[in-house]
């Protein structure tokens, strides 16, 4: 951390800018700078010796524990975030009407004196500094921001809201500070942008987290870093949000883009959100593009997804008459009402889940009805037809991978294992309700017509025959995706039931030792107050066992609130794939209708209302911070040939360096002569697939590169991206990824 006198050069402005480094605008400054150095100081070695305390604090569990390992997690958070930034943690400062000075800051900082040094940016008393404009100054006179560049700062602009419009304590100059940020070279890492947050895109920012919120936008509009910063404010702000209750998902529309964007949350002082690509909701191995559109139309339908469901309910046969069950003891016969006990609650758990449950029901009811009628005494089984294709696994109760139902039972054992290790009661409860495998049940599906047609009704013929024809794929595609989750779901883990009797046989043993145990304490106890004897009540025995903890998907929610970024391009079964996972529809969507490659000709209201969305409000970006105007004067034209309403956002920014046309056998000298003369940044080449990658050069196709933005863009062949609107978008959103030069190769 750099000491007091080191602190006298935090402002080190280049000479063009000397005239910002007169004392009476940057005394202040230089001071508090100062005092924030020794508190990061203090504060990391802090937080360094207390988490060094907890991680070598013996425990041996209970509610100490829990409490430490949640110490141990905040802190590390907190260390993390103080690691990661020295000074540069203060993104600017705002002065009130009262003269009152607040720096803000990425997160809040106070010395000893519980002396405010930095106001966290997303703390309510910040809100003006970034809401503030010349219209509705908010209570402000003034407001100052930051460019900082390795621990110094090398630029600060100024803005004036006092009633004479000047202020001499200001160094004001057009924003050009605010503008050049603006064009810096990009990194393979997406920045936060606190200091160049503008007021439309925080009222976004800081918008209730009730409902939908759809956030409209074209390219260079500033929607994905308003989308992560909306993401880290709520993490903070939004009790609904914070760990605990739900926490956050925000989903991406591909692999890329996702390692482009998830340095920005921790950035910004939060670690608590998850974020994915829309195909990592679900494990579907090496997934692939699914090319032909019918078949995408096809499986885009949202109808599809309850299609799986009916799939799921052929498999799901109880007998609805009454039933003889022959057993060791004698013949006892089950009615309608004690079967529908059995498998009460079919809509509430999944398929192999209700399986497990119904068994354990099932012998319940036999074991009583036996030990009531026939234990003393002597006394067929129903059947069903044919299944629909192969998709029902072995038996639990046949095979090396399926144990015998485990045992421990506190009352007389035998008839229940006697029940339990039946062969013909087994194929009985089969019959009935089969393990069945999700992946396969959906290639049954997919490749099986009379299945199909009777599953998926409003199909066509031909329709069928199309989804017939091109089968189940070698492996998942993306539009296969949604199908598989709704799936898994219904379905459940076809291991579960292993898992699930394993474990009970497992804590039944722990429950016989621990019952030993419990004796001999009681034994051996000969206080006058025999207080072990407390310890023969059930409940206090089994207290002894610790429950086992259950794996989860990662991205399998509930979440009380989801960003989803590119929501254009979601097809109704992936809306559906996403709502299950966040059942309060508390969204924030952001999009672009005129980059949606297969067309968006409804609205955004009409779009969700459709999925299942009834309340959303949508706002709309409309300056371009990030595309130079000479690239938007080629890129409009493109997508309005298209799509005439498109929303081409206007550019405040020029580069003064037009877009560039050649032939495509220049490209590598293209791309060697942007290596030598650029010291950073970085670049692509967009529709070369024998382009090989290099450090700063990337090289991906038009669908890839959405959501990106690089300082050199060259476009190879851009007429081979088609006709029609997807060829036009296509264009377009390659077009728009530059932030300094477009080169366009044919």
């Amino acid at each position: 951390m750099p000491s007091e006198k080191s602190q006298q050069s935090v402002v080190d402005l280049p000479p063009r800018l000397q005239r910002k480094a007169d004392p009476a605008l940057i005394d202040r400054d230089e001071r508090q700078f100062a005092a924030i150095a020794r508190v990061l100081a203090a504060e990391v070695e802090r937080t360094q010796t207390r988490l060094a305390a907890l991680q070598h604090e013996a425990v041996n569990g209970g509610q100490r524990a829990l409490e430490r390992d949640l110490e141990v997690q905040s802190l590390s958070t907190r260390l993390r975030i103080l690691r990661r930034f020295g000074l540069d943690a203060c993104i600017g400062r705002m002065v009130d009407e009262e003269g009152i000075v607040t720096y803000i800051g990425r997160f809040g900082l106070a010395d000893a004196a519980e002396e405010r040094l930095l106001m966290d940016w997303r703390a309510p008393a910040s809100a003006s500094f970034f809401a503030a404009t010349a219209a509705h100054p908010l209570g402000l006179t003034s407001r100052r921001r930051y460019r900082w560049r390795e621990g110094r700062v090398v630029d600060y602009w100024d803005e004036v809201f006092a009633d004479d419009g000047i202020d001499h304590r200001a160094a004001l100059d057009d924003q050009s500070a605010f503008i050049a940020s603006l064009g810096e070279s990009r990194s393979p890492k997406m920045r936060d942008v606190l200091a160049t947050i503008q007021a439309d895109q925080d009222a976004i920012i800081r918008a209730d987290s009730r409902g939908a919120l759809v956030v409209d936008g074209g390219p260079g509009t500033g929607k994905t870093v308003v989308a992560l910063h909306r993401a880290a404010y709520l993490l903070y702000a939004d009790p609904r949000v914070q760990s605990g209750h739900g926490g956050l998902l925000f989903v991406g529309p591909h692999r890329p883009y996702v390692d482009y964007v998830d340095d920005v949350l921790p950035s910004l002082g939060e670690d608590g959100a998850l974020v994915c690509a829309v195909n990592d909701l679900v494990d579907g191995g090496d997934v692939g593009e699914e090319d032909d559109p019918e078949v995408r139309r096809l499986l885009g339908d949202g109808r599809v997804v309850d299609a799986v469901g009916a799939a799921v309910r052929l498999w799901q046969r109880p007998p609805r008459r009454r039933t003889p069950i022959e057993t060791a003891w004698g013949t006892v016969v089950l009615g309608p009402a004690e079967w529908s006990e059995v498998f009460a609650d079919a809509d509430g758990l999944p398929h192999n889940a209700l399986r497990v449950r119904a068994w354990e029901r099932l012998l319940d009811v036999l074991e009583d009805r036996v030990d009531d009628e026939l234990r003393d005494g002597g006394g067929g089984g129903d059947g069903w037809g044919e299944g629909w294709g192969e998709v029902s696994r072995s038996s639990p109760r046949s095979g090396d991978d399926f144990d015998a139902y485990g045992a421990g039972w506190d009352a007389d054992e035998s008839t229940r294992e006697t029940l339990e290790n039946d062969e013909e009661l087994q194929a009985l409860f089969d019959r009935a309700w089969p393990l069945l495998d999700p992946d396969a049940l959906l290639r049954g599906l997919l490749t099986t017509g009379e299945m199909l047609r009777h599953c998926a009704p409003w199909l066509s013929a031909v329709e069928v025959d199309v989804l017939i024809t091109r089968g189940a794929p070698t492996r998942w595609t993306d539009v296969d995706l949604p199908l598989l989750d709704a799936a898994r779901r219904s379905v459940g883990d076809p291991h579960s039931e292993v898992r699930a009797r394993r474990d009970r046989r497992a804590a039944a043993e722990e429950h016989r030792v621990m019952s030993d145990v419990v004796s001999d304490l009681i034994a051996a106890d000969d206080g006058d107050l025999r207080l072990m004897s407390m310890l023969r009540g059930q409940d206090l025995r089994r207290t002894l066992a610790q429950p086992t903890a259950s794996d989860r998907e990662p991205f399998a929610g509930p979440f009380a609130h989801l960003v989803i970024d590119e929501a254009q391009e979601l097809t109704d079964a992936q809306w559906r794939m996403l709502l299950q996972r966040c059942p309060s529809r508390s969204l924030t969507i952001v999009g672009d209708r005129a980059q949606a490659r297969r067309g968006f000709a409804e609205s955004w209201e009409d779009r969700l209302t459709r999925v299942g969305i009834d309340r959303s409000h949508v706002t709309t970006l409309t300056v371009n911070y990030r595309t130079p105007s000479e690239v938007m004067d080629v890129a409009g034209p493109v997508i309005r040939a298209a799509l005439p309403d498109a929303n081409v956002p206007a550019s405040i920014r020029s580069t003064g360096v037009p877009v560039s046309y050649g032939s495509r056998r220049d490209l590598d000298a293209i791309v060697d002569t942007w290596e030598r003369e650029s010291a950073d940044g970085t670049a692509v080449v967009i529709g070369a697939p024998a382009f090989v990658p290099r450090p700063r050069v990337a090289a991906l196709d038009a669908q890839r590169v959405k959501g990106l933005e690089f300082d050199l863009v060259v476009l190879v062949d851009p007429d081979r991206f088609g006709d029609g609107v997807s060829g036009a978008v296509d264009r377009y959103v390659a077009m728009t990824r530059a932030t300094q030069r477009l080169v366009v190769l044919s």
